[in-house]
């Protein structure tokens, strides 16, 4: 099983209350930098950022993600989150959610491929796909 983890700057928890809203997924775990053992304590200033969050969605995927010290945080690259759904309704809808406050890569629309393809990077900089494969796909 593969699943994604993705590093936020400072920004997880919000995000992840996102995800959870457009994509009717499940917080299982949030877990803040100030609840790491007493021998490994949070750095000042960063004890209410997440040192580790887990959220499930409703097809048994999971995403994982935490907030990266600055020192190790990177702009997100050379990647998409892929989001697969049976409906192009519902792939639009979340797609458009996924979009607003972000930016359009590729519009959502038809494809040789596709009921229903698109792509954007979220407003906490994350790339998404989010495709409705056409039959036989």
């Amino acid at each position: 099983m593969i699943n994604a983890y993705l590093f936020y700057q400072d920004t997880c928890e919000a995000a992840f209350n996102f995800y959870a809203k457009v994509l009717g997924g499940k917080i299982d775990a949030m877990m803040r930098s100030s609840e790491a053992p007493p021998d490994m304590p949070a750095a000042p200033g960063r004890e209410k950022m997440i040192m580790h969050a887990r959220m499930s969605l409703p097809d048994g995927s999971v995403l994982m993600a935490s907030d990266a010290p600055p020192e190790h945080f990177q702009k997100a690259q050379g990647f998409s989150v892929s989001l697969t759904v049976t409906d192009p309704a519902d792939g639009e809808r979340k797609f458009n959610a996924l979009a607003d406050g972000g930016t359009v890569t590729m519009p959502f629309s038809k494809t040789f491929w596709a009921k229903g393809f698109g792509m954007c990077v979220d407003k906490f900089g994350i790339p998404w796909m989010v495709n409705c494969p056409a039959e036989g796909m």
